[in-house]
């Protein structure tokens, strides 16, 4: 199923941009450490501290992309389905639980709402 594509919110943009620069900052002061001769443990800590903060830039893309994308994958859903399409169920229990979903079940929801979409075009187009 094709993906729409969505533009990124300009707060989330500079979010992680500040992040990433930071981040290269940080890289950086490893390398001079590194350079310097400095004690392992003290550029292990500056390793956890990027890894850290890779996965925070990462985690906040991920969240934002995939959050967004089941939402308007439910709305479609909702909207195609008036009553009596056979999804109702699941339709309903993923709007329930779309509050309360972790990143690493965004994906799954996802492709269930993509799957779910793509059996009420197919029922619509039957009925229509």
């Amino acid at each position: 199923m094709k993906r729409e594509q969505h533009k990124l919110p300009t707060d989330l943009i500079l979010d992680i941009k500040s992040r990433l620069k930071t981040l290269s900052g940080q890289i950086n002061g490893i390398v001079k450490m590194l350079d310097e001769g400095k004690d392992p443990e003290q550029i292990n800590i500056q390793f956890k501290s990027i890894d850290k903060g890779i996965q925070k830039a990462h985690y906040l893309l991920l969240d934002e992309v995939y959050r967004k994308a089941l939402a308007i994958g439910i709305v479609k859903a909702v909207d195609s389905c008036p009553g009596n399409c056979g999804n109702e169920d699941k339709i309903e229990y993923l709007k329930s639980e779309f509050p309360n979903l972790e990143l690493s079940d965004l994906t799954n929801r996802l492709k269930e709402i993509q799957t779910i979409e793509t059996r009420l075009k197919n029922y619509n187009e039957k009925k229509g």
